[in-house]
């Protein structure tokens, strides 16, 4: 048997995080066992679908790198499909019309009520064989009355529900549409899905799926229900927490490789190791390992993750990552050809950086050169240092080789004639002359990155900032 696993969004809303980590789960399960990966889109509700939600989240995916195998599949597309099966479903006597009105139903559900029982449908029109003139009826699902049906949770282990609590299911509107919990036992049945793994909100659903799937003589896949996400504060993770769509991640500076390690992280584990890499996530990831428990999200782990992540990267895939993100802050292709080979600035900004975002700001200064210092800066920095620019300027002129190395022993000699040896006190006045603010990556390699000629032209342009 070939695993088949499946990602079905419903497009009213964007791609969140809690989606995501049901994605990666599916994701992983079918890659590690060689098996497929479809994507759906649960697009019936026409009201509040939107083609923006659609959008938002098939690029999510992409940008992931949460490829799928068939698909995207919309339900809005295969509503002949459904009206087949409700046909046969009606011929047989597993599914019936009903032409109970709403208030008909308040009425029952009062009475319940008064007789302190759970309000459910009381199967009134299960055999009834007329129509009621004018009522246009919805098609219920015949659910057995008697003994139980067993979930065989991956996660959560055995959990039963008694059939008698389970009333008959609407599965089609009184318009003809079909409901959520029919469209999907149908599309799970014709692609083959072998497990559905999705949030534990959808456990109460899968008693009456089951039921339905085995109406048609159909094998049920095998379900895991994967607990919630919780917002740092334990409640349940809203936008009051952050980033609502899984792009905002992206536009925060976010790699999508730190973001799948850290929501693969949420409820599952592989001893003590924190971070993983896409081929390791595949080789280790069980999904009968991911705790029942909920799990906090926690934004300071995220951004550790994205550090980690970002200081491994390759310089060159680095590179190309960062290049938008220059963009966004004003740097186009001429500046970049006019400054410094792009990897040589990420090898020197990617220790510190935690976002891109973070990397783009820092890089700045290599591509458009200061034309005035950070006041705090410079006041502190630099005030009454216009000799000491000078000195500098003058010394590293001399310098036969320009690298990090030369640039650095000069930097200190120049130190034990200024400050007694100390480099950190002619360290930030130069720094400040050459990227316009305190903070930057170590001087010596700032210099070499910046070349001679712009180091020194800098260096003179401060002196102005030192009066």
């Amino acid at each position: 048997m070939t695993v088949c696993t499946r990602f079905a969004p419903s497009p009213t809303g964007y791609l969140h995080i809690g989606g995501v980590r049901t994605a990666l789960y599916s994701w992983l399960h079918a890659r590690r066992l060689g098996g497929r990966f479809i994507l759906r889109i649960e697009d019936t509700d026409l009201e509040r679908s939107t083609p923006e939600a659609t959008a938002a989240i098939l690029e999510g995916m992409e940008w992931l790198g949460l490829h799928w195998d068939a698909g995207p599949f919309y339900q809005t597309q295969r509503m002949d499909r459904y009206r087949e099966v409700l046909a046969q479903m009606l011929a047989a006597g597993t599914a019936y019309h009903c032409y109970c009105s709403k208030e008909e139903l308040e009425a029952m559900r009062e009475e319940q009520r008064a007789r302190k029982e759970k309000p459910r449908y009381d199967g009134r029109c299960r055999n009834r064989h007329e129509p009621r003139p004018g009522v246009q009826p919805v098609v219920r699902f015949r659910s057995p009355d008697q003994g139980e049906t067993v979930v065989e949770d991956l996660i959560h282990g055995t959990v039963r529900f008694q059939n008698a609590e389970l009333d008959d299911l609407i599965i089609a509107r009184a318009d003809g549409t079909p409901t959520y919990n029919f469209c999907v036992v149908i599309d799970d049945w014709d692609m083959g899905i072998t497990h559905v793994i999705r949030g534990d909100d959808h456990l109460n659903n899968t008693p009456r799926q089951i039921q339905i799937l085995r109406a048609l003589g159909a094998t049920p896949p095998v379900y895991a229900h994967v607990p919630m996400i919780l917002g740092p504060d334990k409640q349940k993770l809203s936008k009051r927490h952050g980033a609502v769509s899984v792009l905002e991640y992206r536009e925060q500076g976010y790699l999508p490789e730190a973001l799948l390690n850290f929501l693969l992280r949420l409820g599952w584990a592989h001893g003590d190791q924190e971070v993983f890499h896409m081929d390791e996530m595949i080789r280790y990831f069980r999904i009968e390992d991911v705790h029942k428990a909920a799990s906090a999200f926690n934004p300071e782990k995220l951004l550790w993750l994205n550090a980690q992540h970002i200081q491994a990267m390759p310089p060159a895939d680095l590179a190309q990552r960062l290049w938008p993100y220059l963009q966004r802050e004003g740097i186009d292709a001429a500046c970049l050809r006019a400054g410094p080979e792009l990897e040589q600035v990420v090898l020197a900004l990617r220790e510190r950086a935690k976002t891109l975002v973070d990397m783009a700001r820092g890089a700045l200064f290599f591509y458009r050169a200061p034309t005035e210092a950070v006041a705090a800066d410079r006041d502190k920095h630099l005030r009454g240092r216009g000799e000491l620019l000078r000195r500098a300027a003058e010394h590293l002129a001399e310098l036969p080789d320009w690298t990090a190395t030369t640039l650095h022993d000069a930097l200190q000699a120049l130190a034990d004639v200024e400050s007694e040896g100390k480099l950190g006190k002619i360290a930030q006045p130069l720094r400040v002359a050459v990227a316009g603010c305190a903070v930057s990556p170590p001087l010596d390699q700032t210099l070499a990155i910046l070349g001679r000629e712009e180091s020194l032209r800098r260096l003179r342009q401060a002196l102005a900032w030192t009066e």
